[in-house]
């Protein structure tokens, strides 16, 4: 029985010190899974803190899952974005272990916008989900693959840690 309470008092201890964004110097890394329209993905992400509330990073999907009738080569599946974040869990006054934030990016594929939420159940892991969309597209050519398959909407779900 001791046990069992002293393991309840350390997880207790692990989920109250928990923060999910601490502000200037604050290192973030996601994996996750890249949900779309006839396209199943990776997406990797790294961001840190330059401010108490904005961060920046850099982001990245490849197009793992695709619809068989699709053929789609290396340079299609692959983005890169630069990113930027304003993290306003403290602005919300919201729980210190829940982060949420609106965002840019410019890809190799477009310029576009996120809304992410992170949950952080110990100081180190925790949990994302971000909607990202195109709000400029480089290219106009709809009959690309690449132009179908990198300018929608996305949802991307996975883990966050703390570096």
């Amino acid at each position: 029985m001791k046990n069992i309470l002293l393991v309840l008092i350390l997880l207790s201890v692990s989920f109250v010190n928990a923060q999910a964004y601490s502000g200037k110097g604050d290192q973030k890394f996601q994996v996750g899974a890249s949900l779309q329209d006839e396209a199943t993905g990776i997406n990797v992400t790294y961001d840190r803190g330059l401010g108490e509330n904005i961060s920046v990073g850099v982001s990245s999907s490849y197009i793992l899952g695709i619809d068989e009738r699709l053929d789609a080569d290396f340079g299609e599946r692959f983005d890169l974005k630069a990113r930027f974040n304003a993290n306003l869990g403290n602005v919300l006054n919201i729980d210190q272990n829940l982060d949420v934030y609106p965002g840019l990016s410019l890809s190799l594929k477009n310029f576009g916008g996120h809304l992410g939420a992170r949950y952080f159940f110990t100081n180190g892991f925790g949990v994302y989900t971000e909607a990202a969309f195109p709000l400029a597209k480089y290219d106009n050519d709809d009959s690309q693959l690449g132009y179908t398959i990198n300018n929608q909407f996305t949802i991307n779900i996975g883990a966050s840690f703390n570096l």
